[in-house]
């Protein structure tokens, strides 16, 4: 509808984040990543690709998990207790008993990566970003989490290498 009204022509393409082929090099002046590096499994080259396909001088917009909120088990946090039960990384599926994984797989079930703040923050400057601003935020007080820390960070970054 907005783009109706501004007069804009959008084009969409559906794909995977770790291979921006489609693309050619230095196409895009900005790009605005949400909340979704955890649903693969390496995040190195969503930074790479990224870097790839944005113009020099390029922004990034790029929001992520706290890692931290994966340490937690997930049942008890609903219950109000904060259990530390999982390392970084990992994913749903090593929190899984074995013979629920191929299931799990098989009923279209999201599998969710829990990366490090290396891969996530070191991964943008080592693909050529600068990272200029940094910002949290929560669940907007719906989980226990929230009342000590900010659980999503954005940050915007400019290609400055590549």
């Amino acid at each position: 509808m907005v783009a109706e009204r501004d007069g804009l022509s959008l084009h969409t393409v559906q794909g995977d984040m770790r291979d921006l082929s489609v693309f050619e090099d230095e196409t895009f002046d900005m790009i605005i990543h949400p909340v979704s590096n955890l649903f693969v499994d390496n995040i190195r080259p969503v930074w790479k690709e990224t870097a790839r396909v944005l113009k020099k001088k390029g922004t990034l917009i790029a929001g992520f998990t706290n890692p931290l909120l994966f340490i937690f088990d997930d049942q008890q946090e609903q219950k109000g207790i904060l259990d530390v039960k999982h390392p970084i990384p990992s994913s749903t599926l090593d929190q899984l008993p074995e013979e629920e994984v191929e299931d799990h797989i098989r009923s279209n079930q999201t599998i969710e990566y829990a990366h490090t703040m290396e891969d996530q923050i070191q991964g943008q400057i080592d693909a050529g970003f600068a990272i200029t601003g940094f910002y949290e935020d929560d669940f907007g007080g719906t989980r226990i989490l929230d009342q000590y820390i900010k659980t999503f960070i954005a940050t915007k970054a400019v290609k400055v290498v590549l």
